[in-house]
């Protein structure tokens, strides 16, 4: 029988990149979930303030084993 997966959608942020919120986004899913297997970047967005980003935002789908 071959594993069955849930996904999740989470929203995440970082004040240094979109890697680093997708990195954060499976950490605190960690928390609560286990058997993370992938994440699937779903939209990307930056706060702007005075010409600079400040921070880096994404929507994710986080998928995981089920027992």
């Amino acid at each position: 029988m071959s594993d069955m997966l849930k996904v999740i959608e989470v929203l995440a942020e970082s004040d240094k990149s979109w890697e680093d919120a997708a990195s954060n986004a499976v950490t605190r899913a960690a928390k609560s979930v286990h058997g993370i297997k992938s994440i699937y970047i779903k939209d990307s967005e930056a706060k702007v303030e005075n010409n600079k980003i400040t921070k880096y935002r994404i929507t994710a789908k986080i998928s995981f084993t089920l027992d």
